[in-house]
Formats: C-alpha cells, structure tokens, sequence
C-alpha cells in the first residue's frame, strides 16, 4: 500500500478512535465520485486497505443517504433492505455512518464504521462521536481537496491551450529613444480575455500543476515562429527552471541566435549561477545575448546582473513611469544606466507611456524603450520599422 499523506495519517488516527470506541472492526472515510464510492482512507482488522472502492448505488452509505436505511444500524438483519447489500452478504452486522462536509456546505463523502457482530447498545451517542470525528476529518481533508479542486480547474483551462501549441503570442515593439527605429520587439503571450488573468499569474498557474516548463517552450516556439517575418531581434521570456530543461536549450540552439534575446525575470530565483553560466555560455558565443528583466522591482535583480554579466538591462515599468517628474526615480534611473554602463549593457526601458518620459530616459542615458507610447503588444505585421516620439505616433 502506499505511503499514507500526513493528512490521510491523522484521518486514520480518527478512523481508529472511532472503531475502537465503538468496539468494531471497521471505520472509513469514502469520497462519493459519480457511481463510486473510494474507500479513501481505512482502518480496519479486517484485509482493506485505502483507495478500495465499490459501487455506489449498493452501498450502506448511500441507502442511509438516500433515507432507505437509518444512520444508526444496531442489528442489519433487521432490515431487509441492508441485508440485500453486497456488505450484509459478506458478514457486516452492524453500520454508522454520518455525511463529511467541507466548510461551504458541499458533500465531500461519508465517515463510516461497520462491525461482524450486531451491537444493541449502538446508539445516537455513538452518532454524536462520529459526527464529531467527521467534522474533524472534514478539517483535514479541506486544503486538500482545495487544491486538488484548484488544479483540475487550471488543468481544464490550459489543456486545450497546450493542446493548441500554446498562447497566443503577439510582439511590442522596442525603440531607439534616440529617434523611434525600432530595433526589435518582446515576444508577449496573451491568453483568452476571459479569463481576467495576466501572462505572470497563468505561468505561475501552470507551474502549480507541473505544466511551467511545457507552456514556456510552447511560448517560445511561438515566439520563433515569428523569426522570418519580422526584421531586429525577439526577445523572447524564460524561467531559469525551464531553462535547465534540454527541450529548451537544444531548441534556442536551433534558432539563429544573433538575433534572440534571452529575458530572465528579477522575480524569478536562481539558485545555482554556475549552472545557469554552463548553460548559456554556448548559447552567447554564438551570438544570444542575455537580458536581465524588470531591473529597480526588487533586489534580485541587482544580483542578477553582478553574476550574469548581461548584454542588456530591462528597466522597470515602476522606476520608469513618471520619471520626468521625479528627481527620485531619475536618480535611481542614472545609477542603473551607470551600472549597465560599467558590465557593457544596453539599457531597455519598459512601460514607456509618455513623451515625457521617453524624453527624459534618454536623457539619463537610457538607450531602448518599449510601452504604450509606441504601440501596445500587436500581430507581426503590424509592426512598423520606426515609431515617432509623440503620442500622434501612438
């Protein structure tokens, strides 16, 4: 049998308070799913073991469910209906069983003991106990079934995704500050409207069900796809988790690199620099260049950058927007350009949404810009090779 979860081992601990209380043989805790009854979770003399099941419609729980039978069966022989159950066949004499609800009211199951012997002095007492027991095991089981509820619901909305080849992916582009030419364009997925969720939270949804790593690569596949119909560079997102993965690595080997930046979130750890050089390392000679993304959104970045020696530096949205009007962020802006200066970095500034803006970022060195002011995230062929200045070039 499997090794019991630390949640299945303290319902066990119930299950066996409640037989040994009762003076029985066996206690359970099912799941009701469709016409199965799973035996989750046993305690038993008898040879059970978790995860049995039977049919639901000719079990004990579901006729005391449905009103055929009593919660409380002292002497089984004495109803007719309990004796032509599969159970009463093979010996059970005596039954308990109260319904396991969660906190918002739904059914989750049923909190069971049986016994070979009939036991005249089984009473509503001994219902209050298991009632008691049920709801404790109800406690228990809730984070559980939360998440297990949690993923299948992740699991229906990125299956048809991934089935699909992945997200939709449109592409921004990214502008010389110095005049509007675009030199190139950030690979951005998209996922449908209706699920009111940005890009971040639906990869964060998908690493929950051990989906990161495929929905990334089907990304970047996308992202690729654009490679021979749009002129400058893709940059193009990954976590590092995904790019440990040799699916990842031997796919950007097969791209023309020359002409693919590497985007690697601040917000994302990386726990092993060394390996994370090993794996690149190939990658740049041929020409990837790396960039470091959403700079000045926390710390990490700043370790990032000492470890990685990027080629570029993405600013973000939060130290960018507003800088005209804001000796705090110009300054935080002026010592990053100074520190992409010192490692030989371009700088990128992103969410760049007014002239203003893209004005003063230039003028504190900062070289690329990407955001609002130039265009949302759009098809390939709505790109344009320059981009003006103003918002009339919006």
């Amino acid at each position: 049998m499997p090794e019991r979860t630390e949640s299945a081992r303290q319902v066990a601990d119930l299950l066996r308070t409640a037989r040994q209380s009762l003076g029985m043989e066996l206690a359970f805790l099912s799941r009701m799913e469709g016409p199965v009854q799973h035996l989750e979770v046993v305690d038993s003399v008898l040879p059970m073991q978790d995860g049995m099941t039977q049919p639901r419609a000719t079990s004990f729980c579901q006729a005391i469910m449905d009103g055929a039978l009593p919660p409380v069966i002292p002497d089984v022989t004495r109803f007719p209906a309990a004796m032509r159950l599969p159970a009463a066949e093979q010996g059970l004499r005596s039954y308990l069983s109260v319904p396991v609800e969660l906190s918002d009211g739904t059914l989750y199951g049923t909190f069971c003991s049986a016994g070979l012997q009939a036991d005249p002095q089984l009473a509503d007492r001994d219902r209050a106990l298991m009632q008691v027991l049920a709801q404790a095991a109800a406690a228990i089981i809730e984070p559980d079934v939360r998440k297990q509820r949690r993923n299948a619901e992740i699991e229906s909305r990125l299956r048809p995704v991934l089935d699909r080849g992945g997200p939709v992916v449109l592409l921004q582009p990214i502008v010389e500050l110095a005049g509007g030419r675009r030199v190139g364009a950030e690979a951005l997925s998209r996922f449908p409207r209706e699920w009111q969720q940005p890009p971040d939270e639906v990869f964060a949804d998908a690493d929950l069900i051990g989906e990161r790593e495929n929905l990334e690569l089907a990304a970047l596949h996308r992202a690729a796809d654009h490679l021979p119909g749009v002129s400058g560079y893709i940059a193009m997102n990954i976590s590092p988790a995904t790019l440990w993965s040799p699916g990842s690595v031997d796919f950007l080997a097969r791209l023309p690199l020359e002409r693919i930046v590497l985007e690697l979130s601040e917000h994302d750890p990386i726990h092993d620099y060394d390996r994370l050089a090993t794996v690149l390392a190939p990658l740049r000679a041929r020409g990837m260049r790396l960039a470091i993304d959403d700079v000045g959104a926390g710390y990490s970045s700043l370790r990032h950058i000492v470890a990685t020696g990027p080629d570029v530096i993405k600013l973000d949205r939060s130290v960018v927007s507003g800088v005209a009007g804001d000796a705090v962020l110009a300054a935080v802006v002026h010592a990053l350009t100074d520190l992409a200066a010192a490692v030989g970095a371009t700088v990128v500034a992103e969410g760049v949404e007014t002239a203003a803006d893209a004005a003063a970022l230039a003028g504190l060195g900062v070289h690329l810009g990407q955001g609002w002011l130039f265009d949302r995230a759009v098809e390939a062929a709505e790109l344009r090779d320059g981009y003006a200045l103003t918002p009339a070039g919006r």
